[in-house]
């Protein structure tokens, strides 16, 4: 049984779904970017990660929330269920050939775009707002009090903060209280650097939403860090992506992991991660 935790008032699956791979570069098609989709829906998975930024550079903007709208539409199972999340005040940019991305924290611009995401994922009150990355141009106060204003207006039911310090977290805390319920932060076995702000949400009742959790685009460099984990899959007979996410969620109940997919195999796969249970004498060996 796909395992469930809450995500503060929502009962939803540990491991969501990262809809980004499914619209970015070098995605499938929008066909298998729905069979993956519904692939994971109807395995049990019941969190989907998207964002209005989830769009290759130089095209259509909001690919990501349309996706996942239209997926959801064409879905006929308890749509009562699924969480959505998505993400505003980040976009893309292709320079010199080369995509990249920027961030615009700016309250008017958070507040067009997050109204915009509404109505690309259905029109209803979106179930999670991210403020998506901090613009250094922007003090960190003005953008989360855009975010406020979109919760107290119904825009969004609930609000998160991604890529987020320690501090940024009091910072948003202070203006939004209990409608603040995720912190959503790279960490991986090759990204740690977030474990401060992992603890510290544990401790003021926060989720803490692993995103890139199994390493993302990585060097070659960094493969070697996977080894460990590569050992526990075989004596297990897994994964090693399984036991990397079962290791996440073993760092607290109120983490979650929301690893991408470019086909419905590889999400199913990583469903089964919240059903591993990682002995002492595994953990001690990953530490």
């Amino acid at each position: 049984m796909i395992l469930h935790r809450h995500l503060g008032p929502y009962d939803t699956t540990a491991v969501g779904l990262g809809e980004m791979p499914l619209t970015l570069e070098n995605n499938l098609g929008e066909a298998t970017g729905i069979d993956t989709i519904h692939a994971a829906l109807d395995a049990g998975c019941r969190h989907i990660d998207t964002a209005w930024a989830y769009y290759q550079s130089g095209g259509t903007e909001q690919a990501g929330e349309r996706l996942v709208r239209k997926a959801l539409d064409t879905w006929d199972g308890p749509h009562d269920e699924v969480t959505v999340a998505t993400k505003v005040g980040h976009f893309r940019n292709f320079t010199d050939g080369v995509p990249t991305w920027d961030v615009d924290g700016r309250p008017e611009r958070l507040i067009h775009d997050a109204k915009q995401s509404a109505q690309a994922l259905g029109g209803h009150a979106i179930d999670l707002l991210y403020f998506h990355r901090p613009d250094p141009k922007v003090p960190y106060n003005e953008s989360i009090e855009a975010i406020k204003q979109l919760v107290d207006e119904g825009v969004a039911r609930y609000a998160g903060i991604s890529n987020a310090s320690v501090e940024q977290i009091d910072i948003a805390l202070g203006i939004l209280g209990d409608r603040l319920i995720a912190v959503q932060n790279q960490f991986s076995p090759i990204y740690r650097q977030s474990a401060d702000t992992l603890a510290y949400t544990a401790k003021r009742g926060l989720s803490f939403v692993c995103w890139s959790p199994l390493g993302g685009y990585r060097k070659k460099k960094d493969a070697h860090k996977f080894d460990p984990f590569r050992a526990v899959a075989q004596r297990r007979g897994v994964s090693y992506q399984q036991v990397v996410l079962a290791w996440e969620l073993a760092q607290g109940d109120h983490v979650f992991v929301i690893p991408g997919a470019h086909r419905p195999a590889t999400i199913l796969d990583s469903l089964h991660a919240g059903e591993l249970e990682l002995s002492a004498e595994d953990l001690a060996g990953l530490r």
